[in-house]
């Protein structure tokens, strides 16, 4: 019986392992031929994606021959495209749309040019001005034109492409430029210095000695009348609007100061100081310092200061002024409170040594760094915006007047010119080195970028005629300015 019992266990333990062994094989044979694991696949991410953005270069030939628009591409650093425009373009912007760029000439008319690399001489249109208007400078927001005239103390306001004249607003006397909101906005600035200046010159000459106070005339846009003019300081040159369109920032080089507008309420950025919601005392500041003679303290801080250009950086509130008298920048931090007051940090003031005569300064749009055209130097100085520190300078074609940028989350590129000179210097922020320079037709009177964080549209949409306290295109140690020579091509 045991031998039974055993007999029969081991021949059912072979029955249970051969029905296991067919069970197996039947599974595996469903499956195909082999074993083949289920994998999801992991694709490379490549590198980081190029900043799609266009660089428009105006130069000219001279006085009476055409001038020249380029379209280099971002990513190559190619000329993609050229045409020629209007005789002696001595200003030049683009709208905020990064599509559309305006010269005006020396024969009084206005080139309306598409900044595309599909320009070409057929697709350049031009605008004709009322022939006594005096243009100083343009003002190109996403939708219309406006152009500061002397000839009456006007702001002509123009429509469509080509623009077309459309009627003229009377403001205070000498309109140099018009700023307001990037996407136009509820109003829009006149900055007028407040005195006849036949010269054109007495702001760069002798700012400090003028005797007249500037206005800011606030225009709006839904009527094209003048609803408030607020003084502002001696030979205001040029004007910044914060993003939110809270905040108007007037540089005046004959006091170094910066005029405070609060553009919501269309008033200076002054009151009574007061406890906010928050419990927390607000005061505003009508008036920011940039010199010791103005009443700033602070390490760096010169005597004569000079404002001439400034940008606004969303990323940090903070506005990042060229001191072209003083040979520094200033970074002031602007930021408001939640209940659009005047930040806790509002008005806190860096002052950074560059070189000498800087003419303009472009900001990085992760706000890390500043980039300052020394003139006189013939250089570009590299300021790191956290440190507060100068880190790098590079030597640059010419003597530079214009610097501009376009950055994204890792990529970004500076753009150097100089009116003197038929080279575009083009400098990579990863490593702060110089990558590329660019020969062109003719000098380069300025150049732009269609957008500057590579996505949302270009923001920098005022010209920069030289003279009225803008530099000339040449450096006093080279030129004294004179009405005749200021905006004269070398």
């Amino acid at each position: 019986m045991k031998l039974f019992s055993s007999r029969f266990n081991q021949a059912h333990a072979r029955l249970v392992k051969a029905s296991a062994i067919v069970v197996s094989g039947a599974v595996l044979a469903g499956c195909g031929a082999g074993y083949r694991p289920v994998i999801t696949p992991i694709n490379p991410s490549g590198p980081p994606p190029q900043p799609s953005s266009q660089v428009a270069v105006v130069s000219s030939t001279g006085l009476t021959t055409p001038g020249v628009a380029t379209i280099i591409d971002y990513a190559g650093d190619t000329i993609m495209a050229t045409a020629p425009i209007g005789p002696g373009p001595q200003s030049f912007t683009i709208d905020q749309t990064g599509s559309n760029g305006y010269t005006v000439n020396t024969d009084g008319t206005l080139t309306n040019f598409p900044v595309s690399t599909n320009l070409q001489q057929k697709l350049v249109q031009y605008s004709t001005l009322p022939s006594t208007a005096k243009i100083v400078n343009l003002f190109s927001p996403s939708t219309g034109l406006w152009a500061t005239d002397l000839t009456g103390n006007v702001v002509d306001v123009l429509n469509g492409f080509p623009a077309t004249f459309k009627l003229a607003i009377p403001v205070s006397s000498t309109p140099v430029t018009v700023v307001g909101p990037a996407i136009l906005g509820q109003r829009d600035y006149a900055i007028a210095q407040g005195f006849s200046d036949l010269s054109t010159v007495a702001c760069n000459l002798s700012p400090r000695t003028v005797a007249a106070t500037g206005h800011a005339d606030a225009m709006e846009t839904s009527t094209f009348t003048v609803s408030a003019s607020i003084p502002v300081g001696k030979c205001p040159v040029y004007a910044v609007q914060s993003t939110d369109s809270r905040r108007l920032f007037v540089l005046n080089r004959g006091d170094d100061t910066i005029t405070v507008i609060n553009s919501q309420n269309n008033t200076l950025d002054q009151c009574t100081p007061f406890v906010s919601q928050s419990g927390r005392l607000v005061t505003c500041h009508p008036s920011l310092p940039l010199s010791t003679s103005a009443g700033l303290t602070g390490a760096n801080v010169p005597a004569v200061a000079g404002p001439v250009y400034a940008e606004y950086n969303a990323a940090t509130n903070q506005i990042v002024v060229a001191n072209y008298d003083g040979g520094t920048v200033s970074v002031i931090d602007v930021g408001l409170d939640e209940y659009g007051n005047d930040g806790p940090n509002f008005g806190t003031t860096f002052t950074i040594p560059v070189g000498t005569n800087p003419a303009s300064v472009t900001v990085l749009n992760d706000g890390s760094r500043a980039y300052t055209a020394n003139q006189a130097d013939g250089t570009v100085s590299v300021v790191n915006l956290t440190s507060h520190t100068l880190t790098k300078t590079l030597a640059v074609h010419g003597h530079p007047r214009t610097v501009v940028s376009t950055q994204n989350s890792i990529n970004g590129k500076v753009y150097v010119s100089s009116p003197d000179s038929p080279y575009l210097t083009i400098l990579r922020v990863d490593q702060d080195i110089i990558d590329a320079t660019v020969l062109v037709q003719g000098n380069i009177v300025d150049v732009r970028t269609s957008t500057q964080d590579g996505n949302r549209g270009n923001s920098v949409v005022v010209s920069r005629k030289p003279g009225f306290g803008e530099p000339c295109n040449l450096p006093p140690n080279v030129l004294t300015p004179t009405a005749a020579n200021c905006s004269l091509m070398p």
